[in-house]
């Protein structure tokens, strides 16, 4: 006879486990202590199974039936119901989120080691929690198809965030790729969004190439009254022309003060590529300033509240919006901007120019073992533009440009008839 819901609602327990049958192998186990239990007993490839369908009053006789004709679908198309449910509440705990997360822990060693620049991984993190986990983080990651992840994409870059839409591609590429390590995905779904993102938009970073406005600036930071550590920030940000990050980043380890050289990890370039850059005169005289100020602790430019962190990132750039210097003008990034511009105009040899401003090449195998190239005339250089900057800064004239071009010229008189300093091991 089939069960009722009477019979289920009238069914109470007794000193031991009995069961009530419907139809084709479902049944109502009652327990001693008075759960009743949906049961469902099938045979799958020559062995009996049996699954749960829940319990009652959770789950109703009506809702039993359904969970039950659902099961029996599966064994017509040949699919064990316990396996294809142990598969679902699988795919279940591997989220998007919980997938991430892994990656994520997984970067720590690489950080600890040196390997990896923990910014980046706070970058990945914080993009992942912002913009991708409140859409997709409770989905199945096997379940998410591209579509759906352009979508979000998209939204961010309706905001104006086509880099940062570029950058959480990436970042969702890496966790699935990590997914498909683990069998949790057979593919990268992200390699079905090329082309659909529009190109980030090209931002110039403005920066002063009229050598009477560069004296300006020289005497207008001279003068900064603001904090002493950021004033010589700002003087070795004219002098180094690194980016901005490297600058406010930069270590004390990384520093050689008696070989006269600042060689900042490839975790900490924009490339990936380590990079060398030669101190000069007056470089060596600001940091041993410097060394005085900021005592043992890591970084060279500390943070005032917390010397345990780098200055903040608009550390510089508010410094030169004190001394009248808009942004739309000039900023930190743009000193690189002057540099390039003046020792070209200067006549040094643009490959020494563009290699100590670490822009890229081409060639993988230089790019990691070439840091050192051209380094004999980019100590020249290097000194040769302190010496510049010094005299623009106390005779505010352009009188120096002769004599650079003429040291620039004895430079390279002098290596063709000598072979170059090998590069650095």
């Amino acid at each position: 006879m089939l069960l009722t819901s009477r019979i289920v609602r009238a069914a109470r327990p007794r000193e031991r486990r009995y069961v009530l049958a419907d139809e084709h192998g479902m049944s109502l186990h009652v327990m001693p202590r008075g759960s009743k239990w949906w049961r469902f007993r099938y045979r799958f490839q020559h062995a009996e199974r049996m699954i749960s369908l829940g319990v009652y009053p959770g789950v109703n006789l009506a809702t039993a039936r359904l969970l039950h004709a659902d099961a029996r679908g599966l064994l017509a198309r040949a699919i064990d119901p316990s396996a294809d449910r142990k598969e679902k509440r699988a795919a279940s705990a591997h989220t998007f989120e919980v997938v991430a997360r892994q990656w994520l822990k997984l970067l720590q060693p690489r950080v600890a080691k040196g390997q990896l620049a923990a910014d980046t991984v706070k970058d990945a993190t914080r993009i992942l929690e912002r913009d991708i986990f409140p859409a997709l983080g409770i989905r199945s990651i096997s379940d998410i198809k591209a579509h759906e992840l352009l979508m979000v994409l998209k939204q961010i870059e309706l905001k104006g965030l086509r880099h940062t839409a570029r950058r959480a591609k990436q970042r969702c590429s890496r966790v699935f790729r990590h997914a498909i390590g683990l069998g949790y995905v057979e593919r990268d779904i992200t390699e079905d969004l090329r082309g659909l993102l529009e190109p980030p938009q090209v931002r110039h970073r403005p920066g002063i190439t009229d050598p009477a406005r560069l004296v300006e600036l020289l005497r207008a930071i001279d003068g900064y009254t603001g904090r002493e550590v950021i004033g010589i920030a700002l003087k070795l940000a004219l002098l180094f022309f690194v980016r901005p990050g490297e600058l406010r980043k930069a270590r004390w380890r990384q520093f050689d003060l008696p070989a006269a050289q600042w060689r900042i990890p490839a975790e900490c370039m924009k490339a990936r590529v380590q990079h060398l850059v030669p101190l000069s005169r007056q470089a060596l005289e600001l940091l041993l300033k410097l060394r005085t100020i900021s005592g043992d602790g890591e970084y060279v430019f500390p943070l005032l509240r917390d010397p345990a962190r780098p200055l903040h990132g608009a550390a510089l750039g508010g410094a030169l919006g004190s001394l009248g210097f808009d942004s739309t003008e000039v900023t930190p990034h743009g000193f690189r901007a002057t540099a390039c511009t003046l020792l070209n105009e200067l006549g040094w040899r643009s490959e020494a120019i563009e290699r100590q401003m670490a822009h890229g090449v081409s060639d993988s195998i230089r790019r990691h073992y070439n840091y050192a190239q051209h380094l004999p005339e980019r100590r020249v250089m290097m000194q040769a533009w302190a010496d510049y900057l010094d005299g623009l800064r106390t005779s505010g004239s352009t009188g120096k440009v002769g004599s650079l071009r003429e040291r620039n010229n004895r430079f390279q008189q002098r290596t063709l008839a000598s072979p170059q300093e090998p590069p650095l091991e």
